[in-house]
């Protein structure tokens, strides 16, 4: 059975509905973030940006997140953890 997904943390600021969170996947050795669906502008701005070397736009199985500053803390703390599984 796969071990479950270790907590890292929630964003400081969140009220009843948003949530933004960070976990880490043990077995996978993966960073799990759950955040603010990009919108439409989000999403042309990504596909005007490629990375050097990319194909503009986001590929089928990706898929783009907002995720707000105040979750700074908490994306180095999964960092730091999943830098720790190797």
């Amino acid at each position: 059975m796969p071990s479950p997904l270790l907590y890292i943390g929630v964003d400081p600021n969140t009220g009843d509905g948003d949530s933004p969170t960070a976990w880490v996947d043990v077995d996978a050795k993966e960073i799990v973030f759950q955040g603010l669906k990009a919108g439409d502008e989000l999403r042309l701005k990504v596909h005007a940006s490629p990375a050097p070397n990319h194909a503009p736009g986001i590929p089928d199985h990706e898929d783009v997140l907002r995720m707000p500053l105040s979750m700074i803390p908490i994306i180095r703390k999964a960092c730091d953890v999943a830098e720790g599984l190797d």
